[in-house]
């Protein structure tokens, strides 16, 4: 298996199949050094994200629909698209590659078309992608590759120019931060951050740090999220959607943490264990429904599932199954609400960038705001300032709306 070869199957398989990216690359590059791993995840991920353009870019010069061809050629032409479009590999070496691997695919009646259109693409993508505009969310989302749905919602809330910003930054490679785990001793190399206090920039996730439970990868936005609940010792918090554990691991005190789903929750388990977090207690059960003796918390967090927008540069798959959840938002926080004791306080972290699941999720609930722009000014949200709201293209991080409530 080589890289070009995984991120292959990646492609392949994220189309044709509905899977998740990141889960078919860790099992198709499992055998690959870190170079070549780091290499099948630039070439997979970015032809995933980019898969509008270059399926433009394929019809328009290789004068074919991309829906009436075989998927492995499908697959092929993508990847082997993105390489002449959107990297420096050579072009010889990217022609050549898309061709073995329809070949490697026992199509070899499509060997000599496939080879024709990669010989168009490589004489003409690179004017193709510079005469599309972005006038119009329609025309930025071809450009950029994204659905028309997120562009014109961008477009509407943000304004055209920070729309194109945020387009742009989310089709870079996400930050690399990783959170200290104060609970255990060790050292690791990277810069501190300089506004959240366990946040280092790393020039890479440290394997054996990670397994010894010494650090966390997690975004700046994610680890705001975290603290912004303000976890003491002595007091419970309640998570209600806590799976993989980023958040729930940095509070302090004791901490239930529910997730829904039976192989997550292991998972959840397994992250306590790895980072020491021996104060959080999994509960597998629907935070909808829960056991009625889970009450009377000091603080909740409803990190709720949500189109997830402000994390498109990190999941390349999302952007095309993402779906507003703010009936499901809204729930939770009622949950919350009732699980939460008299005094209380409630943090609702939602990591997109949209109104509908974010202000007007609050607006609904009835729960009153904490005002949090004084307390983290560098995070206001620039339209309701008691609110926070990271953005990538600001704040180059992930992004995500923070509320406090109290009922």
């Amino acid at each position: 298996m080589t890289a070009r070869e995984a991120a292959y199957q990646v492609v392949l398989r994220v189309f044709e199949d509905d899977a998740y990216a990141d889960r078919v690359l860790r099992s198709a590059a499992a055998k690959l050094d870190a170079r070549d791993r780091a290499l099948a995840q630039r070439l997979a991920f970015g032809t995933v994200q980019r898969v509008r353009t270059l399926d433009h870019a394929i019809e328009t010069l290789g004068k074919r629909p991309v829906r009436k061809l075989d998927p492995p050629v499908r697959a092929a032409l993508r990847l082997g698209a993105y390489q002449l479009g959107f990297t420096e590999v050579a072009t010889h070496a990217a022609v050549n590659e898309t061709v073995e691997l329809v070949r490697r695919a026992r199509l070899e009646r499509a060997v000599a078309f496939t080879n024709a259109v990669m010989r168009r693409l490589s004489e003409g993508i690179e004017e193709l992608l510079r005469c599309l505009t972005e006038d119009t969310p329609k025309m930025a989302a071809l450009k950029h590759s994204y659905p028309d749905w997120v562009a014109e919602l961008w477009w509407d809330e943000l304004g055209r120019d920070d729309a194109l910003e945020l387009m742009r930054a989310q089709n870079e490679p996400p930050e690399r931060v990783v959170r200290l785990n104060h609970r255990k001793a060790g050292s690791i190399a990277g810069t501190p951050d300089r506004d959240l206090p366990s946040a280092w920039h790393v020039d890479r996730v440290d394997e054996d740090a990670f397994e010894a439970g010494l650090i966390w990868p997690q975004s700046r936005g994610s680890q705001l999220a975290g603290l912004v609940v303000g976890a003491r010792p002595g007091e419970r918090t309640l998570d209600l959607c806590a799976a993989p554990g980023g958040k729930a691991t940095q509070l302090e005190g004791e901490v239930v943490a529910v997730e829904l789903h039976a192989g997550r929750a292991r998972e959840l388990e397994e992250n306590c264990r790895r980072l020491g977090a021996d104060n959080v207690t999994v509960v597998n059960a629907d935070a909808t429904h829960l056991p009625p003796e889970l009450t009377g918390f000091d603080r909740v967090l409803v990190d709720a599932p949500c189109s997830g927008l402000g994390v498109l540069a990190g999941r390349p798959d999302l952007r095309w199954r993402a779906e507003p959840l703010p009936e499901l938002q809204l729930e939770l926080l009622r949950v919350a609400a009732e699980r939460v004791k008299p005094g209380g306080t409630i943090v609702y972290a939602v990591c997109t960038i949209n109104t509908a699941e974010n202000e007007e999720v609050v607006e609904a609930s009835g729960l009153a705001p904490q005002p949090l722009g004084d307390e983290w000014p560098q995070f206001r949200h620039p339209r309701r300032p008691e609110f926070l709201l990271t953005l990538p293209n600001v704040h180059h991080t992930s992004g995500f709306f923070i509320a406090r409530l109290t009922p």
